[in-house]
């Protein structure tokens, strides 16, 4: 015979189910405090949320390209399968798009390059990112900042992750390319769609 089951042990099992549920919301929403965009791609949507209490100035700066519809028609213009996909900048002919200023480089945010994390791309020059940036699809610390003393070791400011998508960035990163990591077939961004 089945030894019945005590209120005590259902109240308990309905009190967890409701802290459970209760964190679950909490983290959902929590998620949901940051800024976030889709990137519509000629291989699928990739969906980023964006760090704006971290990387104020990189999310504001993306955002704005974003608004402008600056990125819409852009490529991936060099990619490298076990480092990264950059673009944001290039159109399918390789021409290099006018951008606005310089931004300043944050990449001092305590964020590391890990896989599926967005950063901003720039020159030699520290704080001289524009629009276009890169998707991990590798853990790259060596890209993390470690120091002001060199550009090297300034790093790479990470401004956002991939939160969906990251399938869709996979499928990219092993495309063919040629000469300068350019990819042999175009990968378009035909937007950015903010949220």
């Amino acid at each position: 015979m089945k030894k019945p089951i005590s209120p005590v042990t259902v109240m308990n099992a309905v009190l967890m189910s409701v802290l459970i549920f209760g964190s679950t919301l909490l983290y959902a929403q929590s998620e949901t405090d940051n800024p976030q965009v889709t990137v519509h791609t000629s291989m699928g949507d990739i969906r980023l949320e964006l760090y704006a209490k971290e990387s104020p100035i990189s999310v504001e700066n993306f955002l704005q390209y974003a608004n402008d519809g600056f990125y819409d028609g852009t490529i991936f213009h060099r990619i490298i399968s076990h480092f990264m996909i950059q673009g944001g900048g290039m159109t399918p002919d390789m021409e290099r798009k006018a951008t606005r200023g310089q931004i300043v480089n944050e990449a001092d945010n305590g964020l590391k390059n890990v896989r599926g994390s967005v950063a901003m791309a720039r020159t030699n020059d520290v704080n001289s990112a524009t629009s276009q940036f890169f998707i991990n699809v590798e853990v790259n610390g060596a890209l993390d900042h470690a120091g002001k003393d060199s550009s090297r070791n300034w790093g790479y400011a990470v401004f956002g992750r991939v939160i969906d998508g990251m399938d869709v960035v996979d499928n990219i990163r092993f495309v063919k390319t040629g000469p300068g990591d350019v990819p042999t077939e175009a990968v378009m961004i035909e937007s950015v769609e903010i949220h």
